[in-house]
């Protein structure tokens, strides 16, 4: 998902990411958190906070470069799953591709 435009990252831009990175990682089996913003902790760029079963992966979105919140939207994923590094450099690819090219990332 390629952004242009004069005006920054919002919440359509967050949820179209979140939909994509969350389709991506449900197409290779893994958990998919929810995704919010902004962290409820003050100070953070991002958070990952486990209730259960569940995961929920909070961003900073305001006044960051939107390659930062997707990096820690993908990151999210991986911390969740704790993937190792071989699995995970394939699947953050996979993520990024997700956000990049949605039509090629299946």
């Amino acid at each position: 998902m390629t952004q242009g435009g004069s005006t920054g990252p919002g919440a359509i831009w967050f949820a179209e990411a979140a939909r994509s990175i969350g389709g991506a990682a449900r197409l290779r089996g893994l958990e998919v958190p929810t995704f919010r913003s902004p962290p409820s902790m003050t100070g953070v760029q991002r958070t990952i906070r486990r209730c259960g079963t569940s995961a929920t992966v909070s961003v900073v979105v305001r006044g960051r470069p939107w390659a930062a919140v997707l990096a820690d939207m993908v990151e999210g994923v991986v911390v969740v799953n704790g993937l190792d590094s071989r699995r995970a450099d394939t699947v953050r690819a996979a993520l990024w591709l997700a956000v990049d090219e949605p039509a090629l990332a299946a």
